[in-house]
C-alpha cells in the first residue's frame, strides 16, 4: 500500500519550504513499496544480473534531484512521479542488458519474491509448510507466472497492481487514469484471463 498521502502533503509543504530532513522522509517513506513494484517486474534472468533495490536507488536519487522541478510544477501525485521514475529506471536497465547482448529472453518467468502477495499463496497457508505442501506451493507459483506471461501487458499489470503492489481499485485506477468502475472491469477481466488459463491447463 502507498504511504499515508496527508502525511506525504504535510512532508511536500515543507520541502517547499528547504527542509531536508523532509525531502529524505519523503523518499524513505517510499522506498518499500517502490521496491515491491520494481521486484514484481523483474524477469528471473534479469533478477540473476540486476538487484532491485540499486534500481530503486537510482530512483530516488534521480527523484531527490528533480524534486525542485516536481515542486514547482507538479501534474499528478507525488507516490506516482516516484513510481513512473522507477519504472523508468528498470527500462533502462533492460535496455543496456540487451544492448550488451545478454539474453534474458531465454527465462522469461517473473522472478518470485516474498513481497509479492501472490508467491507462494502466503495470504492463505501457513508458514510452516510439509514438504508435500511446499511442492504443491512451488508449482502453483511456477504456473501462476507463467499465466502471467501469457496474458496482455493490461491485465498483467492490472494485477501485479492489485497483488504485488497491494494496490486499492482507487489507486489502480488512479494509476490507470480510469474512473474506479472502469479499473474494477479490468480487473475483473484479469481475473477471467487467469482463471481460463488454469482451465485450459487442466483440461490438456
Amino acid at each position: 500500500m502507498w504511504p499515508e498521502q496527508d502525511k506525504t502533503i504535510d512532508l511536500l509543504k515543507n520541502a517547499r519550504q528547504g527542509d531536508a530532513e523532509a525531502v529524505n522522509q519523503l523518499m524513505e517513506r517510499h522506498r518499500k513499496i517502490l521496491l515491491r513494484m520494481v521486484k514484481s517486474r523483474l524477469h528471473q534472468g534479469m533478477a540473476r544480473r540486476v538487484d532491485a533495490s540499486d534500481i530503486v536507488q537510482d530512483a530516488l536519487v534521480e527523484a531527490h534531484r528533480r524534486l525542485s522541478d516536481y515542486l514547482e510544477n507538479s501534474t499528478i501525485p507525488f507516490h506516482l512521479w516516484l513510481r513512473q521514475l522507477a519504472k523508468d529506471r528498470l527500462a533502462d536497465n533492460y535496455r543496456r542488458q540487451l544492448a550488451d547482448k545478454r539474453n534474458i529472453a531465454r527465462d522469461q518467468s517473473f522472478a518470485f519474491n516474498e513481497h509479492s502477495s501472490l508467491n507462494g499463496m502466503n495470504q492463505i497457508v501457513d508458514a510452516e509448510l510439509t514438504p508435500a505442501a511446499n511442492l504443491l506451493q512451488k508449482e502453483f507459483e511456477m504456473q501462476f507466472h507463467q499465466a502471467l506471461e501469457c496474458m496482455n501487458e493490461e491485465s498483467r499489470e492490472v494485477l501485479l497492481m492489485r497483488h504485488s503492489e497491494q494496490m486499492t481499485n482507487q489507486q489502480t485506477a488512479e494509476v490507470l487514469g480510469v474512473s474506479e468502475a472502469a479499473a474494477g472491469m479490468r480487473y475483473l477481466r484479469a481475473l477471467r484471463q487467469l482463471k481460463s488459463y488454469f482451465v485450459d491447463r487442466s483440461s490438456q
